[in-house]
């Protein structure tokens, strides 16, 4: 059982007068803070509690589309210059961004 499932199992039986711990104990014995514990009670009173984040299985808005990785890549491929000097060409992209899809592409060469 996760933390999430605990804390409102606990504070179901508080509501429920089946327990005397307080809600501070609530958020010791869980881990949480103790105004999200009364978060949770909040959430059980309006029936509106999730145990699944709502952006779960959702694909991030700031992805990069496959043809602007494949146009980045053939680009560098085609250049002679560092990825700084790219990377200020490019424009569009920040430096790490550019730089992890290169080498992701392995076309950066790892220092050890």
């Amino acid at each position: 059982m996760d933390k999430k499932h605990l804390a409102v199992k606990y504070i179901k039986e508080k509501m429920n007068g089946k327990t005397f711990l307080t809600y501070k104990e609530i958020a010791e014995i869980t881990g949480y803070h103790p105004k999200y514990i009364l978060k949770l009670k909040k959430d059980l009173i309006n029936d509106n509690i999730t145990f699944v984040h709502g952006n779960k299985n959702r694909v991030p808005s700031n992805v990069m589309p496959e043809e602007e990785k494949k146009k980045i890549i053939d680009l560098y491929k085609k250049s002679n210059v560092s990825i700084r000097k790219f990377s200020k060409f490019y424009n569009k992209r920040s430096y790490s961004c550019i730089y992890n899809l290169l080498k992701e592409n392995n076309l950066i060469k790892s220092h050890k």
